[in-house]
């Protein structure tokens, strides 16, 4: 691991944030970020939602020191070692309790994916409970997916790095957007068990073809026939593409939050009202793609809409072609760059990688020491192949067996 007093790597911007602390953290290098929406005359510096992310790192690992300015524009982050839930409490291990505050606007998922990231390379198990006023399990207009996307088409790629056993993410309260797109009050937990020394090299050349379509529709406060009309929707387009289609519906009450007034300290109110849905269609060869919609905080969205236009935003992700979709490609490029100092390759559709996110992140991967992307066409038109170059950045926490 790179010595903590090295000069800090300079990025300007909040875009990225979470992509930049994940690389930071796993390659120990510190880094000074300025410049967060410093023209912003309202809310310049840092939102609710990634100082809270800051504290999660905090809480993960040992060592770590983070210096805000005045201002909130600019941080510097000085990575330590992930120790996991080492740190928590319980009488089981330990588990790391976080909370987010009301006027967070992100789905927990934008916390979830980075974290399940920097779980693999922990000392020990991680276990967080996020919790607090501020949890929303739904997907956002932020462009955040859901809790259940998370938990089917994210969670199952670490299987493809040698990272199976011991993963689950629990869903203890459902919650959708408050009013103003912020707060909802759910509660969902992290386990993440199974830590590696190094990722296994990554050869994934062959999509296959789709075999079936799984999926989540839920309500939360709402009547369960929106759950019904969603579903019928949905299958009444997704039926010609595969007859293997079940979508399970979850409803649940909206979880109350504390709202104290000078009139009543112990005042609460239910704010999470919605619905939405989670679709992820699999391959022959064990690909998935996903596609996740949700009603607007502003309501006034029938859920016969919703069941359609997610369907259709599936047959897009479908269409894309190669081996991994939009949502998951960030994390498959990550840990093919950490793994083992080998040739790993996947087939990526020239949409996926086209996209302003992965031209970011290979830009990011490289500042932080990694390998360049090797590109070449692949037999159809639409994709190509991707190599990358391991560079062994392992697990320095964890003995080798």
């Amino acid at each position: 691991m790179a010595s903590t007093q090295a000069a800090p790597l300079q990025f300007q911007g909040a875009d990225h944030l979470t992509t930049r602390l994940v690389l930071s953290t796993l390659t120990g290098r510190p880094i000074r970020i300025s410049k967060i929406r410093e023209s912003s005359h309202t809310n310049p510096g840092l939102t609710p939602s990634e100082v809270s992310f800051f504290r999660l790192l905090d809480g993960i690992t040992n060592g770590s020191a983070i210096e805000f300015s005045m201002t909130g524009t600019t941080v510097v982050y000085r990575p330590g070692l992930i120790i996991g839930s080492a740190n928590g409490y319980g009488a089981s291990g330990g588990v790391v309790k976080h909370e987010l505050p009301r006027d967070n606007g992100r789905g927990v998922s934008w916390f979830l994916i980075p974290l399940c990231m920097l779980a693999g390379f922990a000392k020990a198990q991680l276990n967080v409970l996020f919790t607090g006023p501020g949890v929303i399990t739904s997907s956002t207009q932020a462009g955040d997916v859901s809790v259940d996307t998370v938990r089917t088409a994210i969670l199952p790629l670490y299987k493809l790095f040698g990272m199976e056993n011991n993963i689950e993410l629990r869903i203890l309260k459902r919650s959708c957007p408050g009013p103003i797109g912020t707060g909802g009050g759910g509660e969902v937990q992290l386990v993440f068990g199974h830590q590696v020394r190094l990722p296994k090299t990554l050869h994934l050349m062959h999509s296959g073809r789709i075999k079936q379509v799984r999926g989540v529709a839920y309500s939360t406060g709402v009547a369960g026939a929106n759950n019904a009309r969603m579903i019928e929707a949905a299958r009444g387009v997704l039926n010609q593409l595969v007859p293997d289609t079940y979508i399970f519906s979850d409803v649940s009450s909206t979880p109350f939050i504390p709202v104290p007034n000078k009139n009543n300290a112990a005042a609460k109110e239910k704010i999470g009202i919605g619905f939405g849905l989670s679709l992820v269609a699999e391959t022959s060869s064990g690909v998935l793609y996903s596609a996740d919609m949700t009603c607007p905080p502003t309501g006034g969205e029938p859920p016969e809409d919703i069941g359609k236009f997610c369907a259709y935003q599936l047959l897009e992700s479908i269409e894309k072609g190669g081996c991994c979709s939009q949502l998951s490609a960030p994390t498959i490029m990550t840990l093919m760059s950490m793994g083992s100092e080998d040739v790993g390759r996947i087939v990526l559709g020239k949409a996926v990688l086209g996209n302003e996110d992965m031209i970011h992140l290979a830009r990011d991967l490289q500042t932080f020491g990694m390998s360049s992307w090797g590109l070449r066409d692949a037999d159809d038109e639409s994709t190509v192949v991707l190599s990358i170059v391991g560079k062994g950045v392992g697990n320095v926490g964890r003995k080798i067996a």
